[in-house]
């Protein structure tokens, strides 16, 4: 007979030590798929490290792709800790994006110090905006936000679509959909010369440290961690669980639109459908793999994003899918989900004893 018993203080070792083990055990378990596909395991991963970490080309690469998977995994972390079930980074990240294309192609014309902090605003609005409906549907209705969240991606990507073939078409592009280019002095200036790392990455680790500081150290940061650990008692103790809920709607929306931001306007340039290969939801990854601390996503997008540039570097060296990588992605998420599980609950084997 299997029970689970609740752990009363689980301890460091398994609190800080099951993603870092959940990571390693998935990369271990990717040498299955690996050596099925005939490639030699041991310099496989060898040319994994070095096309993640080999040159300073390769890690200005990896931190370029960890840029918008650190926002992502921000908004995703503040929602989740108050069991607000943000699916939908993906959709608000191309809404932030189609906004910082709008204002920043030619509609207002200012300087750098100008545009940047304008297009940024626009996007973290328009990412927040998505939320709102979800928000009320879920205070109100008591609609599952699950569902609304996941189904606005679909919904937002087709407006964009709509968009891109309309009002903001590049009459250049030889019909191509895609946008007007953003104007020179709203784009991120890159960190280094030659390099597409660029300024969205000091963004992106601000927006980490200040949303620690926020959690841990203001009165709203207390009311988040208190409606995510209980509801009822934190409406009963006096906390506004629906404002509580739309200021959190407003901080993930916000993130995830400063993502579609710091893609437009830092390494493309302007928008287009194929803007983001699935950021919003690899997000939840980093997240999870994070253990919703805004300090570790940080470490778990430089993690994924290593997992993920390492692995194109191979697949181009061997000839194996790159595809590997979201499978590493995805068995790390499963692992740590099994690690929190096991971090909550005690496993004993065998018959339980009768009471006298």
């Amino acid at each position: 007979m299997i029970r689970f018993e609740p752990r009363t203080n689980p301890s460091a070792f398994l609190v800080y030590g099951v993603p870092v083990m959940a990571a390693a055990f998935a990369i271990i378990l990717a040498a299955i798929p690996l050596s099925l596909a005939g490639a030699p395991i041991l310099p496989a991963y060898g040319l994994m490290i070095s096309g993640a970490f080999g040159s300073l080309f390769s890690i200005s690469e990896m931190l370029t792709r960890a840029t918008p998977l650190i926002l992502t995994g921000l908004a995703a972390a503040i929602a989740f800790r108050a069991k607000l079930w943000n699916i939908g980074a993906e959709g608000q990240l191309y809404m932030g994006a189609m906004a910082a294309v709008a204002v920043g192609s030619g509609v207002i014309d200012a300087p750098s110090y100008i545009m940047i902090p304008v297009i940024m605003l626009a996007g973290a609005a328009a990412g927040a905006m998505m939320l709102i409906g979800p928000i009320i549907m879920k205070t109100r209705l008591g609609v599952d936000e699950v569902v609304t969240t996941l189904l606005l991606n679909f919904i937002v990507l087709l407006f964009v679509q709509m968009m891109l073939e309309g009002a903001l078409k590049d009459p250049m592009s030889m019909g191509w959909p895609q946008s007007e280019p953003i104007i020179d002095s709203a784009i991120l200036p890159p960190l280094l010369e030659r390099m597409r790392v660029h300024l969205g990455l000091i963004i992106a680790l601000i927006s980490a440290f200040a949303l620690a500081i926020f959690v841990k150290r203001t009165v709203w940061g207390f009311e988040i961690r208190a409606v995510g650990e209980n509801a009822a008692a934190a409406k009963f103790s006096g906390i506004s669980v629906t404002k509580t809920m739309v200021l959190v709607a407003m901080l993930s929306g916000g993130l995830a639109g400063l993502a579609g931001v710091s893609e437009v306007a830092g390494t493309r340039g302007y928008l287009a459908t194929d803007l983001s290969p699935g950021y919003g939801y690899a997000g939840i990854v980093v997240a999870m793999l994070a253990r919703l601390s805004p300090i570790g996503v940080i470490i778990s997008a430089l993690f994924v994003a290593s997992v993920f540039v390492g692995a194109d570097s191979m697949s181009r060296a061997i000839g194996v899918s790159n595809y590997l990588a979201d499978l590493i992605v995805a068995m790390s998420l499963l692992c740590v989900l099994i690690g929190g599980f096991l971090t909550r609950f005690k496993i004993h084997f065998g018959r339980q004893k009768s009471a006298g």
